[in-house]
């Protein structure tokens, strides 16, 4: 594995486990509170901590492996943007529309967990193809 793979690994792992605690842990924080039947509390979660970790390990590798792989040769910018409608579209409408569907979620919520994640994974992809111009 070479240095820039081991890089865009950190980041990944990172940019996903920080931007899904402003999302999830501060911005949708209180939203989450009013919904105790859905949701675990926090020293719950806590407990599962270790699960939560390694969703975020496994999903930084899938990123990484995918866009590599998928890379062309075109500008960084436009890849970047490329990769992160893909991962929104793959990864983002589908999990929090399964999650509506059997979970009575308030669709404003739903709508919100959309919105910001696709933000964070915008983010994320153009933070992947930068490292890998």
């Amino acid at each position: 594995m070479n240095k820039k793979v081991m890089i865009s690994l950190a980041a990944m792992f990172v940019l996903g486990m920080g931007l899904d605690f402003v999302v999830h842990g501060v911005l949708l924080a209180d939203v989450y509170s009013q919904l105790p039947l859905l949701y675990r509390t926090l020293e719950d979660q806590q407990t599962h901590f270790l699960h939560m970790f390694l969703a975020h390990v496994f999903i930084a590798m899938g990123m990484v492996w995918v866009y590599l792989e998928g890379r062309k040769d075109a500008p960084w910018l436009a890849q970047g943007v490329r990769f992160g409608l893909a991962m929104i579209v793959l990864l983002v409408f589908p999990t929090y529309m399964i999650y509506f569907a059997v979970q009575p979620l308030p669709s404003t919520l739903v709508a919100q967990q959309i919105g910001y994640d696709s933000i964070t994974k915008l983010i994320a992809s153009l933070t992947l193809a930068w490292i890998n111009r």
